[in-house]
C-alpha cells in the first residue's frame, strides 16, 4: 500500500522525534513521527502563514489539514477568548496533534479525525486556516477552497498557503471564483499567503 501523509491509517513504522522551534514568538515543543506531513521539521509554507495569519481574539477558527499541529495551535495561542477546530484525515497526525496540545499547556482546541469537513459539516467558522495537501491533487484542494466557504460565517476569512509552482495561479483564480476577490497577503521565498473574505455582497 503507498503511504502518504494524507491516509487515513500510516503503515509506515514509527519514528517518533521532539522537536523544538519559535512561532510568533512562543516556544512550542512538538512530537513528530514518520507518516504524517513535514515530519522533520515545521515546513516553511507553514512557518510563512503562522506569521501572517490575522485572528481575531475571540475568534472560531478551523485549522484544514493540521497534521502535528503547529498551524492550529499558533493560531489558539493568538485567540485566547476563542476556539480552534483542528482536522486532518491521518490518525497519526492527529493523535500528535492531541499530544501536542497537552504538551504546549493549549485547551482551547478540539481536534477530530476527518475526511476534509466531514466531521465539521454542521459548524461555522471565523476563520479557516490551511496549508492544502497539494500531492492529493487540484481537485482535493479546490474541494477544501469550496466547502471553505460554505463553512465560513458572514464576513470571515480564508487563508491559503501554496507554492507558486505547486498551483498558486490557479488557487488564486479558483478563490476568486468562490469569494469575489483573493488578496495576496506575502510571498516569500515561492510560498504565496492568499485571503479571501466571504461578504454578503458576493452571496447574492
Amino acid at each position: 500500500m503507498s503511504d502518504h501523509y494524507y491516509s487515513k491509517r500510516p503503515e509506515t513504522a514509527h519514528e517518533r522525534r521532539s522537536l523544538e522551534t519559535v512561532l510568533r514568538g512562543r516556544t512550542y515543543r512538538f512530537a513528530s513521527d514518520s507518516g504524517v506531513f513535514s515530519k522533520q521539521g515545521i515546513d516553511y509554507g507553514s512557518r510563512v502563514l503562522i506569521e501572517a495569519m490575522q485572528l481575531p481574539a475571540q475568534a472560531s477558527v478551523l485549522d484544514v489539514g493540521c497534521g502535528y499541529g503547529p498551524i492550529g495551535l499558533t493560531a489558539a495561542t493568538l485567540v485566547p477568548h476563542g476556539h480552534v477546530t483542528m482536522v486532518d484525515i491521518n490518525e497519526r497526525a492527529v493523535q500528535l496533534a492531541i499530544e501536542n496540545a497537552e504538551r504546549n499547556g493549549i485547551t482551547n482546541v478540539t481536534i477530530k479525525q476527518s475526511d476534509l469537513f466531514e466531521q465539521v459539516k454542521d459548524d461555522r467558522f471565523d476563520v479557516i486556516l490551511t496549508n492544502p495537501p497539494i500531492r492529493a491533487g487540484k481537485e482535493t484542494v479546490h474541494t477544501i477552497f469550496e466547502l471553505a466557504y460554505e463553512h465560513l460565517n458572514e464576513g470571515g476569512t480564508l487563508w491559503v498557503v501554496i507554492q507558486k509552482k505547486q498551483g498558486a495561479p490557479s488557487a488564486s483564480t479558483k478563490i476568486e471564483s468562490l469569494f469575489g476577490r483573493v488578496e495576496e497577503v506575502t510571498k516569500d521565498k515561492g510560498y504565496r499567503i492568499l485571503k479571501a473574505k466571504k461578504s454578503f455582497r458576493k452571496m447574492q
